[in-house]
């Protein structure tokens, strides 16, 4: 455990960045994707704790994230080979149709509000495919309010292509564990009846029951 830089004296896991009494650590299964994860991480989102690249980073060991300052120069072969096609993750990108998924495939997201986002995209959109999902529903993202309908944070984008891509049993694993962490930062938050509406919809209901009803116990202050 570690001691949380904004909260000075609370400890938090090193992996699920919650505090001890709301640790999921014991549901964490890596996921191992036949694709290349890639996060291009705005400066700003990388100080704010409901960012999901970190969430992305922590249950797919093999993504990589990258810091984006505005001053320092960006380089594809920072991220992929030269050879290696490149998918951009951006709703100005052209649609994905039912196609093959070509070789050695990356992706890269780009993790930001919407303005920091654009700003991004615009100095990374000549390393290879704009790309736009499908992306209907609203977002299950509660830590954070969305800027408006019909946008999605960094993981949900992550989580529509899997799908797109005909990879079922990923999209399922990564859904499950992001859901959870959503749950377990609410009830971090003391946002009981927020985190109680949330998984009336959510699969973790019945996937992690058991780890639900141990996180409900109620446990004396110390």
């Amino acid at each position: 455990m570690s001691r949380s830089v904004v909260l000075g004296k609370s400890l938090r896991c090193e992996r699920c960045r919650l505090s001890p009494r709301w640790c999921i650590c014991e549901a964490f299964a890596p996921l191992a994707l036949p694709i290349g994860v890639n996060v291009l991480m705005h400066l700003r989102e990388s100080y704010r704790p409901t960012s999901t690249g970190r969430i992305i980073q922590r249950i797919i060991p093999a993504a990589r994230i990258q810091v984006y300052q505005h001053d320092a120069p960006l380089r594809r072969d920072a991220f992929v080979n030269d050879d290696q096609p490149l998918w951009i993750l951006h709703p100005q990108g052209e649609p994905i149709h039912d196609e093959p998924t070509p070789p050695h495939l990356e992706v890269l997201l780009l993790d930001g509000s919407w303005r920091e986002a654009a700003r991004m995209m615009h100095e990374v959109r000549s390393w290879g495919r704009l790309v736009n999902l499908p992306m209907t529903g609203p977002s299950r993202y509660w830590l954070r309010g969305q800027q408006s309908e019909g946008t999605y944070s960094t993981i949900e984008a992550l989580m529509f292509l899997l799908r797109s891509l005909g990879l079922q049993a990923e999209h399922e694993s990564l859904q499950q564990q992001f859901e959870l962490q959503v749950y377990a930062g609410l009830r971090a938050r003391g946002d009981k009846a927020s985190a109680e509406r949330y998984v009336v919809d959510s699969p973790i209901r019945q996937v992690y029951a058991n780890l639900l009803e141990k996180l409900s116990i109620r446990r004396p202050r110390v």
